[in-house]
């Protein structure tokens, strides 16, 4: 099933096209991944899917998303929106909270108020990010004391815990070691059977490993898409297997 259907989507900084003519479905329950080097629009893509780009004066977006047939810049509710399409960003950002308010944040934010209520979404949440048994006995200690593997699996958990139908993720594991990257592939991959996954990376062999579709950008564009598979192994466009195969990038 389409979760994200796009349709002749152009994105405007002032008089800059940062976007052009962006056509693309986003299948349920799949992670897509979009690749390309830095500039060419995969970020831009990806915070135009809950609206923070609507945070940037100047901005102006033509064309049709639609989230599950719902037009997403139509009269949708932007916080509704945003509860539905949950985002994590390059760099782990957790709130100078304790790990326990950190994942209750969302939750108390849309008016949960019982503490077994939010006992059970922060403990429910640390588990789906694969870290209960890492924290569980940390709770009361502030998040900035975890790790940055550990941070950035604590953002995902805090996205999780409104029960949002989309994850978007902004190249998340730039920042870390080769083992908490490996963690965090493990966890999307754990995650995509119940939730839409969709990852900038400029990691490509990080887009092979866990993606089902993948999508290459360059200078605005979307160029190529398709399985992974394919477009690593029998890219359709010269500019994309220039790209995978490391001629330029």
């Amino acid at each position: 099933m389409k979760c994200f259907e796009i349709k002749g989507l152009d994105l405007y900084y002032g008089d800059f096209r940062a976007l052009k003519d962006i056509n693309m479905d986003i299948n349920e329950h799949e992670i897509t991944a979009f690749i390309g080097p830095s500039g060419c629009g995969k970020s831009t893509l990806l915070k135009t899917l809950n609206r923070m780009n609507d945070l940037i004066e100047g901005c102006r977006i033509t064309g049709t998303a639609q989230l599950f047939g719902e037009d997403i810049y139509g009269a949708i509710d932007v916080n509704a929106l945003r509860k539905r399409v949950g985002m994590v960003f390059q760099k782990p950002n957790p709130f100078p909270f304790s790990v326990y308010d950190n994942i209750a944040f969302g939750a108390r934010t849309h008016g949960v108020r019982k503490r077994r209520d939010l006992d059970e979404i922060v403990e429910g949440s640390l588990r789906n990010a694969a870290m209960w048994d890492e924290v569980k006995d940390r709770l009361k200690e502030s998040a900035l004391s975890l790790s940055g593997g550990q941070q950035q699996r604590l953002c995902i958990a805090r996205a999780l815990a409104v029960e949002p139908q989309v994850l978007l993720l902004d190249e998340p594991t730039s920042a870390l070691d080769p083992i908490s990257t490996g963690k965090i592939e493990d966890l999307l991959l754990e995650l995509s059977d119940r939730y839409t996954i969709t990852i900038v990376t400029h990691n490509m062999q990080q887009a092979a490993r866990i993606s089902d579709k993948t999508v290459f950008f360059l200078l605005g564009q979307a160029i190529e898409q398709g399985a992974t598979e394919e477009i690593f192994a029998r890219p359709k466009d010269r500019r994309t297997e220039d790209y995978v195969t490391g001629r330029f990038g």
